[in-house]
């Protein structure tokens, strides 16, 4: 093995233990939980690499460094995610590589995420859909770090359930820097189980949680999370953006 497959093949290891671990702590089966890797700054040979040690999902946050990265992957069969803050005039290109886009905040959001897939076509394939919740948000806001607040996660879910060519899939978070549960990751996914139970109560096809990252990934999987966005942990320190 190359020098750097041996690295990323010892990281997805030591992460994999992590989450199996967690797991059995919390008595659940090991497949109950899928690993997102992050690959964002880093190469389309990383993604291949990961491809080869096994990962399926991986997760971008900036278009101009996905959209590349997934044509020069496009031969592998991978779940694309967005993760990060999305702007409308990026709409359009992620749609055309993106199968999940975990950061819906907003009903203007929606609305061109509806319109892009209808001009992309997609060969019918409906665009996952995550509402972002901000648990730092006060009731009517968006938090610092995207997402919207509690109190609006409804009135979303219902914008996309009834979007043409988007189809709700669940819901994700951020551990929140400020606010109730800033330093409390554990009960900050708490709280985000707690608004999935209620979301599923009327939206029972919307079962995903996204949340933990490198850091925190045991809080998450305690909690009850589905998904588990890593980056760090798997690729290593990131480097600095010129």
């Amino acid at each position: 093995m190359t020098d750097r497959k041996t690295q990323l093949a010892a990281n997805l290891a030591q992460v994999e233990e992590r989450i199996a671990s967690a797991c059995a702590a919390a008595g659940r089966e090991r497949e109950e939980v899928t690993l997102i890797v992050v690959t964002k700054t880093y190469p389309a040979s990383d993604v291949r690499i990961l491809y080869e040690l096994g990962v399926r999902h991986v997760a971008e946050n900036r278009d101009q460094d996905a959209a590349p990265k997934a044509a020069a992957c496009a031969d592998l069969s991978l779940t694309w995610h967005f993760v990060g803050q999305l702007q409308t005039n990026k709409v359009r290109s992620v749609v055309s590589y993106a199968d999940v886009v975990q950061s819906v905040d907003r009903a203007k959001l929606v609305t061109s995420l509806s319109a892009a897939t209808a001009r992309d076509g997609r060969d019918g394939r409906e665009l996952g859909c995550l509402i972002q919740v901000a648990l730092d948000a006060e009731s009517g806001e968006r938090g610092e770090r995207g997402g919207v607040a509690p109190d609006g996660i409804e009135e979303l879910a219902a914008a996309v359930e009834s979007a043409p060519g988007l189809r709700l899939t669940g819901l994700m978070t951020v551990a929140p820097l400020a606010g109730p549960f800033a330093g409390r990751q554990r009960a900050a996914f708490d709280r985000l189980m707690e608004i999935s139970s209620r979301l599923r109560g009327n939206h029972p096809a919307a079962n995903m949680v996204s949340a933990g990252m490198s850091a925190d990934l045991e809080d998450a999987v305690a909690a009850g999370a589905t998904h588990v966005r890593v980056g760090t942990a798997v690729l290593g320190v990131r480097p600095g953006l010129g």
